[in-house]
């Protein structure tokens, strides 16, 4: 027991949530569709939003457009040799089969943010998200 502390974390508790996160970390990564983990991720990125931390929807709605890229690419033989959402959104780019406007959406989904953790560019990236992953589940 630990002196000062006020609440005490028990250890059979600590190990419940793991195997509860390992659990559902199997689940989203092996046993689920694209189409599945994708809606996922943008309920994530809609909770996130809601608490009002934008980053963390961000981050969901990155890593939605990075399983539909990925999935996009195997239906079209492609050998992807990244998992980060980054990299394929950067691979996307060069698609010659990608419309324009998408691509300005890859772009939005790959731009740094500001100091100041803000978007440079005036864009809705959970918006932009679903608009991307739809044309790639569809094409």
């Amino acid at each position: 027991m630990w002196r000062g502390c006020k609440k005490i974390v028990k250890i059979p508790r600590l190990e419940l949530y793991s195997l509860y996160a390992i659990k559902n970390a199997a689940e989203y990564n092996g046993h689920m569709s694209p189409q599945a983990q994708i809606k996922v991720e943008f309920e994530r990125a809609i909770q996130a939003r809601a608490k009002g931390n934008e980053g963390q929807a961000r981050v969901c709605a990155r890593r939605a457009a990075g399983i539909a890229i990925r999935e996009y690419l195997t239906q079209r033989g492609i050998q992807i040799s990244s998992t980060s959402a980054y990299d394929l959104l950067n691979l996307l780019k060069e698609d010659s089969l990608l419309p324009s406007d998408l691509k300005l959406v890859a772009d939005h989904l790959t731009v740094r943010v500001t100091e100041e953790f803000k978007l440079p560019v005036a864009a809705d990236l959970i918006a932009e998200a679903q608009v991307l992953c739809d044309w790639l589940l569809n094409a």
